[in-house]
């Protein structure tokens, strides 16, 4: 069970790491975007626009839904939240190595005096 979610943060991670995958994150939360409408905003190809969305699509961070002939592009927050969690236990992680250390430090200045 560990492996899968390492292999889906990984992922996660991996997805995010490129600046042209955050933008179009940033660009289809809230409201969706066709995937020519995503491509029309890069100096890139559509066909590399649309590898983007794939590497976004199988972390999970993005959907795409058929409307006609376009398929709209949109963020899913589930993933976005389980990288908030995750960086946030982290940050809670060192938060409290680094209170020890100051208590430490305290507890000796004061052992000093």
């Amino acid at each position: 069970m560990k492996a899968v979610l390492d292999d889906e943060v990984d992922a996660l991670f991996h997805a995010l790491a490129d600046r042209t995958r955050r933008d179009i994150v940033r660009r289809v939360a809230g409201e969706g975007l066709s995937v020519s409408d995503l491509a029309a905003g890069y100096d890139m190809s559509f066909a590399a626009v649309q590898k983007h969305v794939a590497v976004l699509e199988r972390a999970g961070l993005v959907t795409k839904r058929r409307a006609g002939k376009r398929q709209i592009a949109h963020a899913e927050v589930g993933p976005l939240r389980t990288i908030r969690s995750m960086l946030a236990e982290l940050e809670d992680h060192w938060v409290e190595r680094v209170q020890r250390i100051d208590d430490l430090l305290a507890g000796h200045e004061q052992a000093g005096s």
